[in-house]
């Protein structure tokens, strides 16, 4: 938590542009009016960064291991709740026997983890203490690219570090360690640190829009945050359960091409599906009499490609069972109702 040098070439030619007369030039402001507008823009960016800086720092918190422990690294964090509930980065906090916080006015709390899912890369933690300065997660939905941003953390150890930037692009995807696709990834070009992971994203209202989780080492300006609507599920599950519970099908299950004849014939939209390698007994599938070998082409009538489509697709819909799961078997479709089950 990759460039070429451009090539330019100079021409021989310069253009020259006659000066239109005197009396035709437009009227120049007088001099020192443009540095003044400039100030103006310039303490109005100022006042939105340090009004940000203001509500959002007080809440930041330094995550790492407690004295003597060698295992893992240090990361940021921030508090949600007054009664000692923050959100980090789960790479920053697993495997962890004890964990410490450091809150922005310096005291070092023992904290206990609340919940830990590595598939969105977000961990619960609650900090031994009450009436604590917290924020609270935005919309992330609204987000626009080109927008500010504002990353706030504890890289390196250097406490309540503030960095801006913008919205460089929507809708980034990157996996998690289990494998499983983050969806709705943040990319962003406020400069990011090691040590900054699990620290806030915040927008110019004060509001955190993402929690940072990654940067491209080898690149600059390249920052990525899992999003703020993904952190509100995610947190209702680890308060609720202490994991995130997911809907699965109780298949194995790899990508296989559709041959292009079924393709036509069948008016398929996709020439890949989800193909069934095995299929546990006494699990949602089995009862529904999905048997290995058959394709799955779509669910609740979207087209599914790749196993990640199913992933995000079973996350959508598992909360209107029974869910419509298009098949292909030998040289036929139909449809398979199956009722999701969760667990961790």
């Amino acid at each position: 938590m990759t460039p070429a040098s451009p090539r330019t070439s100079q021409s021989p030619l310069k253009f020259i542009h006659a000066e239109p007369p005197e009396e035709d030039a437009p009227s120049r402001p007088p001099a020192g009016a443009a540095d003044d507008h400039d100030l103006e823009l310039l303490d109005a960016y100022s006042r939105a960064v340090i009004g940000v800086v203001e509500i959002i720092a007080p809440a930041v918190i330094g995550v790492g291991p407690t004295a003597g422990e060698r295992r893992g690294g240090s990361g940021s964090g921030f508090l949600i709740t007054p009664d000692g509930y923050a959100l980090t980065n789960s790479h920053v906090i697993h495997g962890r026997e004890r964990i410490t916080a450091t809150t922005h006015d310096g005291d070092r709390l023992d904290a206990e983890l609340v919940g830990d899912d590595p598939a969105t890369d977000l961990a619960l933690v609650r900090l031994a203490a009450r009436d604590l300065p917290a924020t609270q997660l935005g919309d992330s939905d609204a987000l626009r690219v080109g927008q500010l941003v504002i990353a706030i953390g504890d890289p390196l150890g250097l406490q309540a570090t503030v960095s801006t930037g913008i919205v460089s692009a929507l809708g980034r995807s990157m996996r998690g360690r289990e494998g499983r696709l983050i969806e709705n990834i943040v990319q962003h070009s406020a400069p990011l640190n090691p040590g900054n992971s699990g620290g806030p994203l915040v927008d110019s209202h004060g509001r955190v829009i993402g929690i940072n989780t990654a940067i491209i080492a080898a690149a600059q300006g390249l920052g990525f945050a899992v999003p703020a609507g993904t952190a509100k599920w995610a947190v209702g599950e680890l308060m609720a359960h202490g994991r995130v519970r997911r809907p699965y099908l109780g298949i194995s299950a790899t990508v296989s091409p559709i041959p292009r004849h079924l393709v036509r014939e069948l008016d398929l939209f996709a020439d890949r599906a989800v193909e069934v390698v095995d299929v546990p007994s006494h699990g949602p599938a089995a009862a529904a009499g999905i048997q290995p070998g058959d394709l799955i082409v779509a669910v609740g009538g979207r087209i599914v490609t790749s196993v990640d489509d199913l992933h995000r697709l079973l996350t959508e819909m598992h909360r209107h069972p029974p869910l419509a799961l298009t098949v292909l078997r030998g040289a036929r479709t139909f449809d398979v109702n199956v009722r999701p089950e969760t667990k961790s």
